[in-house]
């Protein structure tokens, strides 16, 4: 044998032997540990293994109330900078589409410079839509409407990304649909709740100073009055959303510029709210989660119990020092979504921008869990907008099982059909082309595996597909070789011209189809991704096999029946 043999079967058996060993865990299904090299399995997808799909939607409406408000109290701060004393005032939603909010100037002289300041900071953002004495009335522009509209989207599928790579899921779906929607995908997924409470988190984070002059009692009376009239809580629904119904109901029964939150207690077993207190804190946050730098969990070394620390940026750190430096005394809310995690009092001045949100008393495994899943959230980054979940389906493991049965009986019919006609209608070179088969599906198989590609059913499809290919490749050498034997040409001519007439003829096939796949793969979704991807790995895996390792069983085939009749 030519030494370029010799090459050409060490190069395969090194590819073979890559290969075997990358699909042994998932071919004998055990868990790669220790020094074994490769430590990954075939990733099924949604459709063979079942898990969550979701689809989320956007209110816009509760997005451009919240954004104005925030506004304004970045006004106030503004303001402050330059002498001007300010409060914030209502909200004003009667148009929903285009909520407006007013800033109270605490001197009427003051009012022209604090409009000039608005207008140059904040002008791009913000319009003037009413002035009357020292109130000023604000709207979002257009412009900003429009900019919230176009990134929402983009911007909660990354951070739901971001989410779910922490969280530990293979290969989510995570895509738009239209300009108000996204739909989730998370195969495999085993703690659905869970799932679905780290991607609906809105992450609010917010500190506000709780207004302890009002007695807890009448606190208790207020929410008894405005669930009286009709207003709950049921299980399913945004705990926000109910949040916001009482604060609109007793608008005119609360103190001006503060709001009713909660602090919820939940059944460790069934999960069920058990009760919730009633605090009376700030309408708007003087620091929020746009101040946060960092998230993490530490553990209290005298209660032995979790607890999230979080960091805070350069400003927010200013800001959160001199809040507690200016209200010692007084009780500081930390809450997370409108739930009230922790409201301590403020004994002295808190530098070095650092806080902490405390989970109470329990299991110590149950609040671990928690407070690694509030400071992933935190660190993950907030959603830009309030998400809710329209539609739910827990694709259960047996439709998964079941199709691949399914797929399984399929493929091993229809490759025994092809592996039998193929060496009843070539005879022993037929042999040779099944085999190069067999090695293209196992080289298909473990670069999926390499990659760490997710195998669907439309996947299958296009290794289904590659393989129908890969016999029209042999066909083509094959049928060349036939040729060139009935020419007279002796055995190892033919095979060698027939190999070389047919190269260009496979490469030219197999680059159109590369192409395709290329294009499918650039602006496809979900399952065409799948299958383009399968597609494009079983185009190069065929090329290689259908020359290179057909070749190598080829030469030495020849030299054992050197002198005889091919067998073709």
């Amino acid at each position: 044998m030519k030494s370029s043999w010799w090459y050409r079967f060490s190069l395969m058996m090194l590819v073979l032997l890559v290969a075997i060993m990358v699909s042994l865990p998932t071919f004998l299904n055990f868990n790669p540990e220790g020094k074994y090299p490769f430590k990954s399995k075939v990733n099924l997808g949604l459709d063979l293994q079942g898990g969550l799909y979701m689809v989320l939607g956007i209110n816009f409406n509760n997005v451009y109330r919240d954004e104005i408000k925030t506004y304004i109290r970045k006004f106030e701060y503004t303001l402050k900078d330059i002498g001007i004393e300010s409060s914030v005032g209502d909200v004003i939603v009667s148009d929903p589409i285009d909520p407006k909010h007013t800033l109270i100037i605490n001197k009427k002289e003051d009012v022209s410079k604090a409009k000039d300041r608005i207008r140059e900071y904040f002008g791009e953002v913000v319009r003037l839509t009413g002035e009357k004495d020292n109130v000023l009335e604000y709207g979002l522009n257009m412009t900003l409407r429009t900019r919230i509209e176009e990134q929402a989207v983009s911007k909660s599928i990354e951070v739901i990304r971001n989410r779910i790579d922490e969280f530990g899921v293979t290969e989510p779906e995570i895509i738009s649909q239209g300009k108000d929607r996204i739909l989730v995908q998370l195969p495999g997924i085993k703690d659905i709740e869970r799932a679905k409470d780290l991607i609906g988190k809105t992450a609010r984070l917010e500190f506000k100073l709780v207004n302890d002059e009002v007695n807890p009692a009448n606190l208790s009376t207020l929410v008894a009055k405005a669930e009286a009239s009709g207003i709950k809580f049921e299980k399913g629904t945004r705990f926000s959303d109910y949040v916001n119904k009482i604060n609109t109901f007793l608008k005119n029964d609360l103190p001006k510029n503060f709001e009713i939150a909660f602090q919820k207690k939940a059944n460790t077993q069934t999960n069920e709210l058990e009760s919730k207190e009633p605090y009376l804190v700030e309408a708007v946050a003087q620091i929020t989660g746009d101040d946060l730098e960092d998230a993490g969990v530490q553990i209290d070394q005298q209660k032995n119990q979790p607890y999230v620390s979080m960091t805070l940026k350069t400003q927010g750190a200013k800001r959160f020092e001199e809040l507690t430096g200016n209200n010692k005394g007084k009780r500081l809310a930390v809450i997370l979504d409108g739930n009230v995690y922790t409201a301590p009092n403020i004994n002295e001045r808190i530098g070095g921008g650092r806080a902490q949100i405390t989970l109470g008393h329990g299991d110590y495994n149950k609040i671990l869990r928690e407070a690694k899943d509030i400071a992933l959230v935190l660190r993950a980054g907030a959603l830009p907008v309030p998400l809710d979940f329209e539609e739910q389906r827990v694709v259960g493991p047996s439709l998964g099982q079941d199709s691949i049965k399914q797929a399984n009986v399929a493929g091993l019919i229809s490759c025994l059909a092809v592996f039998l006609f193929a060496i009843f209608y070539y005879r022993f070179s037929g042999v040779i082309a099944v085999g190069t088969l067999v090695l293209n599906l196992l080289f298909i198989f473990a670069t999926l595996i390499i990659f760490d590609a997710t195998l669907t059913l439309p996947g299958i499809a296009g290794i289904v597909l590659t393989i129908g290919m890969a016999v029209d490749s042999n066909i083509l050498v094959h049928e060349r070789i036939r040729e060139e034997i009935r020419r007279g040409q002796h055995n190892f001519k033919a095979m060698q011209a027939g190999f070389e007439h047919a190269f260009w003829t496979i490469v030219d096939v197999h680059v159109t189809t590369a192409l395709s796949a290329l294009c499918l793969l650039n602006f496809g979704t979900g399952p065409i991704r799948g299958f383009a991807l399968t597609l494009l790995i079983g185009v190069v895996s065929t090329v290689y096999c259908s020359f290179f390792v057909s070749r190598v069983f080829f030469d030495l085939y020849l030299t054992r029946v050197s002198g005889r009749d091919l067998s073709i």
